[in-house]
């Protein structure tokens, strides 16, 4: 890495007029470890690798665009200035809550048309998708944006910070809350937790990963957004404090209503491709009381 003034500088590499950004290499590499996660544990469910790679080739670029278009619905005021602007990725502007919906709308697309238990792929992907969410944050790391309120060195210092990012988070001579790394390490944390409970046989019931990776990053991204000073905002709200508090509510509730009052019974995760007809058995012998 290049350092200038304390800082690294945001490009990795260089090609004639080619410049290759930390940001963009750090990003790829979380969807690689993601794919190659999802790939190892979709075997291990009965779904063939062909399949995970096919849905990474829809999925991530729709993301993409989704977090971009949500992005330039919240500043479109600023962007009817200069339409075209819209489409200059580059100078950034991203929501990764955006890229989350636009992703999980197409993996249901694909999904059905592939014939694949929606509930059991998104359990396969979500802790992956937590990981991969930690990796990228170190890319706004980079940039030296997605950081909160300004605090003191000796703040930094008291958190027991290693030196390069107490002085990536100096800006402009002053420093800043590394709300990047609060993400980031809370990600790590709920990664660690789904993969422990996912592992467990006959624990968790088909789709309780998944809900339980909504509960987890709404909870710690409600937390961090209130530190962030680049928040989109509708109103005098924080658009993503807002749709974190829905969707942290909105899986606890799911999950006790599937716990409480869904029957038949939910399929158990670890029971992969074939519970399909074991539900089947249940409902019929459930309609059949």
């Amino acid at each position: 890495m290049n350092f200038t003034l304390g800082a690294i500088d945001p490009v990795a590499f260089q090609f004639g007029p080619l410049r290759v950004a930390w940001y963009g290499i750090i990003i790829v590499f979380g969807m690689f470890v993601a794919v190659w996660l999802s790939i190892k544990e979709g075997e291990k469910r009965g779904i063939k690798e062909d399949f995970i790679i096919d849905l990474a080739f829809w999925i991530i670029p729709a993301g993409l665009i989704g977090a971009r278009i949500y992005y330039v619905l919240f500043e479109l005021d600023v962007y009817l200035q200069d339409p075209i602007r819209m489409l200059y990725i580059w100078e950034g502007g991203i929501a990764i809550y955006g890229g989350l919906i636009a992703g999980f709308a197409t993996l249901v697309w694909f999904t059905k048309k592939r014939g694949i238990p929606v509930w059991l792929l998104l359990d396969v992907l979500a802790p992956h998708v937590m990981i991969a969410q930690a990796i990228g944050r170190w890319g706004n790391f980079i940039n030296q944006e997605a950081h909160g309120g300004e605090v003191s060195r000796n703040f930094l210092e008291r958190m027991f910070l290693p030196n390069f990012i107490i002085e990536q988070m100096n800006i402009n001579g002053a420093y800043y809350h590394p709300t990047f790394l609060y993400e980031s390490l809370w990600n790590v944390v709920g990664f660690v937790i789904l993969m422990v409970l996912r592992s467990k046989d006959k624990v968790l019931r088909r789709g309780e990963v998944a809900l339980g990776y909504v509960a987890w990053y709404g909870l710690g991204r409600f937390w961090v957004e209130g530190m962030r000073t680049d928040s989109l905002y509708f109103g005098p709200f924080r658009v993503s404090q807002v749709l974190s508090v829905i969707l942290f509510l909105g899986a606890i509730a799911w999950i006790i209503y599937r716990r409480n009052y869904q029957y038949p019974t939910p399929p158990y995760y670890t029971e992969g491709m074939l519970p399909e007809q074991t539900f089947a058995e249940k409902k019929r012998k459930f309609q059949s009381k």
